[in-house]
């Protein structure tokens, strides 16, 4: 597993600086395609030790959003699974999970996007899946991990860009902002 470094968060912080760029309104195909190819896949932690280390402090800090622990712990879980296998800070992932439903695997967007990391139910149409559960912790979380890479790598690791684009806000800062405040101040607070 790779730990998250102080240089890490510092260029995360720096990259929030640049401008994002203007809105794209159509579903990319090269997403849908990553997005079907993961589709159909299912431990993250390099040993017991640091599971224990690092779910006991994330646990923690989500117990107030998550009362019940059990769920709190699969959604950690996840989280820690899906954002490193993509290579993704959990941290980062917790963050957006934080601003886009505040752990609400049940929250409906007014736009429709469903679920912890608010997933636009067309994905399932467009990758051949209309039977996956958005509301499913294990299969949202797999597909907002893989659309944020995907958007961190097109946009050639520009955080702030990756952040404006996978909330549909390209061109403004206020969501990548609030991403990033959250990271800072809860999630990798030490």
């Amino acid at each position: 597993m790779k730990s998250i470094t102080p240089r890490l968060i510092v260029l995360m912080l720096v990259l929030a600086c640049v401008s994002p760029a203007p809105a794209q309104d159509a579903p990319d195909p090269a997403l849908r395609d990553l997005l079907r190819a993961v589709a159909s896949e299912a431990d993250s932690f390099e040993d017991h030790f640091a599971a224990q280390v690092w779910l006991t402090d994330m646990s923690a800090r989500l117990e107030r959003q998550v009362a019940n622990p059990n769920e709190r712990l699969t959604i950690l879980k996840r989280v820690h699974y899906e954002a490193t296998r993509w290579e993704l800070p959990p941290e980062l992932v917790l963050a957006v999970i934080d601003v886009e439903s505040n752990f609400d695997r049940f929250a409906i967007s007014v736009a429709g996007a469903r679920g912890l990391m608010q997933i636009m139910p067309f994905w399932l149409k467009e990758i051949g899946r209309p039977e996956d559960n958005l509301m499913h912790i294990d299969t949202n979380v797999r597909y907002g991990c893989t659309i944020l890479k995907f958007y961190l790598d097109l946009e050639k690791g520009d955080l702030a860009r990756a952040l404006a684009r996978y909330n549909g806000s390209r061109g403004q800062r206020k969501y990548p902002n609030k991403v990033l405040d959250k990271l800072r101040l809860k999630w990798f607070r030490v």
